[in-house]
């Protein structure tokens, strides 16, 4: 009993003094797998806050900024740990790591796909030019401010003061118009005026008159006679007004509107309504 005690004292004692002398072999490779780990950790914060620093001017959305240098600190952490793995001699640990990273990632995008859209949607809509903070647009039949590009929708404030929440994909995936690309917007006015007018006579008049009150790019602005209605000659107006929103168009169509209708009074102009004649016979 005392020599089986013995035999395994000295076994063990062989495989621990077996394991100091591999420890103290592999100690200059342990060392700079960690010196290596350490730089990389390093370099990813001071590489993800310059990325950070230098989207800031690019990208108002500072949620998707840290995503951003989030995502590469975590690859260049990766990369240390790489090396790291590479230099200790664990090929067997680092293809078991790189194979579970696969299957979990692939695993990860299955179950979030719909999230994923949405937050590579976001991060595109953020790095465009022809959307941001404040615009105003239309999409998916609604309208309104651009208050918020997240990662996963877009905040838009109509103008009865509700907030349209629209997610990334589909804001990314379907057709929208940004009032706020342009800095002009053309004025469209149709109206009609009886049969019995001077039509040069009428058109030298709203011309000169919507002139005055619209002078931007006034010689541009155009009149033209476009049918012959049931009970008036029809025309169409349009003239250009420096804006980036839609209520500005509006406001400025019911001005131009308004003064029309003040002038045609004035110059005894008439814009005839629909006259539906009955003519009754009496029964026999």
């Amino acid at each position: 009993m005392q020599e089986q005690f013995s035999q395994s004292l000295k076994n063990l004692l062989a495989k621990l003094f077996s394991w100091f002398d591999s420890f103290i072999i592999s100690l200059p490779n342990v060392l700079l797998a960690m010196l290596v780990f350490f730089i990389t950790y390093y370099l990813s914060s001071k590489i993800s806050n310059r990325v950070k620093s230098a989207l800031r001017n690019r990208i108002k959305q500072s949620s998707i900024r840290n995503l951003i240098g989030t995502f590469i600190s975590v690859m260049i952490i990766t990369l240390g740990i790489i090396l790291a793995l590479g230099i200790l001699d664990l090929d067997q640990a680092l293809n078991s790591l790189i194979t579970g990273a696969g299957v979990a990632g692939i695993a990860i995008g299955l179950a979030l796909q719909g999230t994923l859209a949405n937050t590579f949607a976001g991060i595109s809509l953020s790095m465009k030019n022809d959307i941001d903070i404040g615009d105003y647009i239309e999409s998916n039949s609604f309208a309104g401010f651009v208050e918020d590009i997240n990662l996963r929708d877009t905040k838009l404030r109509s103008k009865d003061n509700n907030l349209v929440v629209i997610p990334n994909s589909l804001l990314s995936s379907n057709p929208y118009k940004n009032y706020s690309l342009t800095k002009e917007l053309t004025v469209v006015i149709e109206s009609g005026i009886g049969y019995e007018s001077d039509l040069r006579k009428v058109e030298e008049t709203t011309l000169e008159f919507l002139k005055k009150h619209f002078p931007y790019r006034s010689d541009e602005m155009e009149f033209n006679y476009i049918s012959f209605g049931d009970s008036a000659i029809n025309f169409q107006i349009r003239f250009w007004i420096k804006a980036t929103e839609k209520i500005t168009l509006i406001r400025a169509k019911s001005e131009a509107i308004v003064l029309l209708k003040e002038k045609f009074d004035k110059e005894s102009i008439n814009i005839p309504y629909p006259i539906t004649t009955i003519i009754s016979e009496p029964v026999k």
